[in-house]
């Protein structure tokens, strides 16, 4: 498109705008008869840009009701990315969100995971959502060596473009720091993603590490689609960074309380006393319960979710081990090999699912 026909787009663009935001909802005609344009002219442009403009069922015509989302120049951990989205006013009500990423602005491997849980929950719920790294280029080229791209919806708009091969296909496994984001199959035991995991994180440490590393992953991996019950793929991975190794395990389902809530009344009695009626505080308290003491199952059988010996295995070197939940986030603290205390996160932006992060942090 030559300058001269950019520059009517975004005139008619900037009218168009301009118009709805005064009026409100209108057909394409009346908008035309405003703009003394063609109908088709105009509708045809309105349908070519479906991202910006949204008709409802009288086939008027407003403007998608948008929010920017702007991660600023630094490293991003996951706690600083919750902060931004209670910051931006996010309730997921939004017609169509753009999420930002400044120069400079790159987002630990958590960070990453909660992006992608959130980026492809939003377009699966019918939302309009790009993600725009015109000025994160070295961003964008590593999430593409990382597979990021690999498992963001494809409806979801990558600016200034979606990349064009899949790095992380290409060189997948020859990282010395990296595992790449790889999702989790319901239907398999998905072993080779927990030996993946495993023997990347024993080959950064030592063999002392495995068995935490092979209990860790096994379970957590194994048990995600006990307590997911979604369409939305789960999906886990790992970097290394100075001082510390970060990996990550993350679903979209329905979340750790929701899925055992249903079996308490009948199986688990006393904690249906504590936890039967759905809330905030319930919600905190079984899900401690379950990473504490483990074998709790939605079924009511000896076999519960196996989050047990995660957080002891993570203990035992004193890793941080923290899991997010719908609303709200725990922090398993651990000195000396035993847990002191559970930090609390609450009134968190809205993310569905489960998704857990360990950082092992290297001598």
């Amino acid at each position: 498109m030559d300058a001269h026909l950019l520059k009517d787009a975004k005139r008619m663009e900037d009218d168009i705008d301009r118009i709805l935001k005064q009026e409100g909802p209108l057909k394409a005609r009346k908008i035309a008869a405003k703009l003394g344009l063609e109908r088709k002219k105009v509708s045809l442009f309105l349908h070519a840009h479906s991202e910006k403009y949204q008709q409802n069922s009288e086939y008027e015509w407003s403007c998608v009701n948008g929010l920017e989302i702007v991660l600023p120049s630094r490293w991003i951990t996951a706690k600083n990315f919750e902060n931004i989205l209670l910051k931006s006013g996010h309730t997921g009500e939004e017609g169509k969100i753009t999420i930002v990423l400044s120069e400079g602005s790159s987002t630990l491997i958590e960070c990453t995971a909660r992006l992608l849980a959130l980026s492809n929950q939003l377009v699966h719920s019918g939302k309009i959502v790009a993600i725009d790294f015109s000025q994160a280029a070295e961003t964008a080229s590593y999430l593409n060596r990382a597979g990021f791209f690999d498992l963001l919806d494809k409806r979801i708009d990558v600016l200034p473009e979606r990349p064009t091969y899949p790095a992380s296909k290409k060189y997948r496994g020859k990282s010395d720091t990296l595992v790449e984001f790889r999702s989790i199959n319901p239907s398999s035991t998905n072993d080779e993603l927990i030996d993946e995991l495993t023997n990347k994180f024993v080959q950064l440490t030592s063999d002392e590490y495995k068995v935490a590393a092979l209990t860790i992953f096994g379970e957590l991996i194994g048990n995600v689609f006990d307590h997911s019950q979604t369409a939305l793929k789960g999906f886990a991975g790992l970097q290394k960074y100075k001082g510390r190794i970060q990996a990550v395990v993350s679903d979209s389902g329905v979340g750790i309380a929701q899925t055992l809530r249903p079996a308490l009344r009948n199986h688990y009695p006393s904690l249906y006393k504590l936890y039967g009626e759905s809330s905030l505080q319930a919600d905190m308290g079984l899900v401690k319960t379950v990473m504490k003491q483990g074998g709790i199952s939605r079924f009511g059988g000896p076999r519960g979710l196996g989050f047990k010996s995660s957080p002891a295995q993570a203990g035992k070197f004193n890793a941080r081990f923290s899991v997010r939940q719908e609303r709200f986030g725990l922090d398993f603290v651990f000195k000396d090999g035993r847990l002191v205390s559970v930090k609390e996160q609450l009134e968190l932006s809205r993310l569905l699912g489960t998704h857990i992060c360990f950082d092992f942090y290297l001598d």
